[in-house]
């Protein structure tokens, strides 16, 4: 028997960070937008389950989110949902990485997504780590709404999973600061055993990059 398990991935509220990057390091979030929060508490389904990563801007960003609900659970934290950790290139500013690498600038992000920063890891490896905490929650939480307030690198990895794209081409995804997006998970038969292959589970995409303002309550 099939359960969906519904993702409601939102990415923290917007970081200072001095114009560098700041990858996996501990930056605080600008909460002030109180307006973008209530929207988001709109949109959001009741009694989910909420899950943060070990990083204070997206624990900040759900309990702004969590002053405009009556429930205010205790989110679980999952590190493996952290944003991709750039090593040695963060704290440098864009100018400063693009002078370090001589030019090789890429397109869209930091690097290629098979290309891993001096002492970090590549996206390909982050869509790996997702994917296993994803099918994990999923199964753990079958059936129920989760709510997880995350990074941006973390949700293109996401969609890569639920579209079935190349990491390469998940990185020309944008994914806004406070912006909601919904993936539904289709699972096959339970089993204690990740799938082994796509004819196990499903996914349907909803909605990607929704800005918070926009209130539809259609499918709360």
């Amino acid at each position: 028997m099939s359960a969906t398990t519904r993702w409601w991935w939102i990415r923290h509220a917007p970081v200072d960070s001095g114009g560098r990057i700041y990858g996996q390091g501990d930056l605080p979030a600008d909460c002030s937008d109180r307006p973008a929060f209530e929207g988001l508490a709109a949109l959001l389904p009741e009694n989910p389950v909420w899950v943060i990563t070990n990083l204070r801007r997206t624990r900040q960003t759900a309990q702004a989110i969590l002053d405009h609900l009556a429930a205010a659970p205790e989110p679980l934290v999952e590190p493996l949902l952290a944003e991709q950790h750039f090593g040695d290139w963060q704290g440098l500013s864009h100018a400063e990485l693009a002078e370090r690498r001589d030019g090789a600038w890429h397109r869209f992000w930091l690097a290629p997504a098979a290309e891993a920063p001096p002492g970090g890891e590549s996206f390909v490896q982050v869509v790996e780590r997702v994917r296993g905490s994803v099918w994990r929650l999923s199964a753990e939480h079958a059936g129920r709404d989760i709510v997880a307030v995350a990074h941006g690198g973390t949700i293109r990895a996401a969609l890569a999973l639920a579209l079935g794209l190349d990491p390469e081409r998940a990185l020309a995804l944008s994914v806004d600061n406070c912006s909601l997006t919904r993936l539904d998970h289709i699972a096959g038969p339970v089993s204690s055993v990740a799938p082994a292959s796509g004819q196990d589970e499903a996914w349907r995409v909803v909605r990607v990059n929704q800005a918070p303002y926009m209130n539809s309550g259609s499918d709360r």
